[in-house]
């Protein structure tokens, strides 16, 4: 009989990058998203559309925005609120533009953040860009243009994804870098609470009628004492079924306007947005807010940086804090 060789993995350098070939992320595509696996569970969606065999549960709502749902923890956990996509007993159904995790704000008059009911305004996926997987992680750069309501590009969004399996360790991670660049004319982003790296969590987690309980990095806790404050990280931990869960974000010091403004809500709203300055520090009567009112010229990126980390087992402020060191020092 002949025998057939198999050449070992380790060998196909060129083909590891092409096919993930020995990593333990792939990437499983769809017409309508690109399915994140880790070790062959699922981990996340980046979802760009809504299937039509799968509509949202959310009548009349559209899905305006490219998000990260839902979100699994290694043991398999939802960590994200399943609605508008999917119902979960139990769950609240408020604020259905908040849609896993997803990145977006209002513009002035153009309302990207709350946006689901028009066509437009909207952020659309125009392409992937690169796709590679290897080790330990995966590697997901797309496009996206923000559109406004007359159909004009404001924005080209450049979106670069990392997906870490530390499975091991009781956690899996996203790294997202962002850079947002104006078209054609200059843009000026008005001062807002609506915005900008949001994770909408599962009810079981949240701090109003859950177990969930803020945490920043200047020691301060629940909502009412990391609302409107900036903080280099927050911690969101809970309990499910006896055991211990938390999302954790991160904002990376080459961020816009480090340390990011936290608009972390009591009901499972959890949102890191920098560019609210005026707007919190004016709700929370500091002596001489101002606006940031952030400027985009044509042509020139702003860049937006942020870990999130969804994690099993309690993370004490230390290991949080060792975290972010290891995050901000990375290249």
């Amino acid at each position: 009989m002949k025998k057939h060789y198999v050449m070992p993995c380790i060998v196909l350098t060129a083909l590891q990058l092409l096919s993930g070939c020995g990593s333990s992320v792939k990437f499983e595509e769809h017409a309508n998203r690109i399915d994140v696996r880790m070790k062959g569970e699922l981990f996340t969606s980046y979802l760009h559309a809504v299937d039509p065999n799968q509509p949202l549960v959310a009548q009349g709502r559209r899905l305006a925005k490219p998000v990260l749902s839902p979100v699994y923890s290694p043991s398999g956990i939802l960590m994200t609120r399943g609605y508008p996509f999917f119902s979960v007993e139990g769950e609240s159904q408020d604020h259905p533009h908040h849609m896993g995790v997803y990145f977006t704000i209002d513009i002035n008059e153009e309302k990207f953040w709350g946006s689901s009911r028009q066509e437009l305004p909207s952020i659309k996926h125009i392409e992937v860009l690169k796709k590679k997987t290897r080790g330990k992680q995966g590697r997901l750069h797309t496009l996206m243009h923000w559109v406004d309501r007359e159909g004009r590009v404001m924005l080209e969004e450049e979106r670069h994804m990392t997906f870490w399996d530390r499975s091991r360790e009781g956690l899996r991670a996203i790294d997202m870098t962002i850079y947002l660049t104006a078209r054609d004319r200059k843009v000026v982003i008005g001062d807002t609470k609506e915005g900008l790296l949001a994770v909408r969590v599962a009810p079981w987690l949240n701090e109003n009628h859950g177990t969930g309980r803020y945490l920043s990095s200047n020691g301060d806790e629940t909502e009412k004492n990391v609302w409107g404050k900036r903080a280099k990280w927050m911690r969101l931990q809970g309990q499910k079924d006896g055991q211990t869960y938390g999302i954790a974000i991160l904002n990376h010091p080459d961020s816009v306007n480090y340390p990011t403004f936290w608009h972390a809500r009591g009901y499972g709203c959890f949102s890191a947005n920098p560019l609210g300055q005026g707007a919190f520090e004016k709700s929370r009567k500091v002596a001489n807010a101002r606006d940031l009112n952030f400027t985009l010229e044509p042509g020139v990126p702003a860049c937006f940086k942020f870990r999130l980390l969804f994690y099993e087992g309690d993370r004490a402020m230390e290991q949080i804090e060792a975290e972010f060191a290891a995050y901000a020092g990375a290249p």
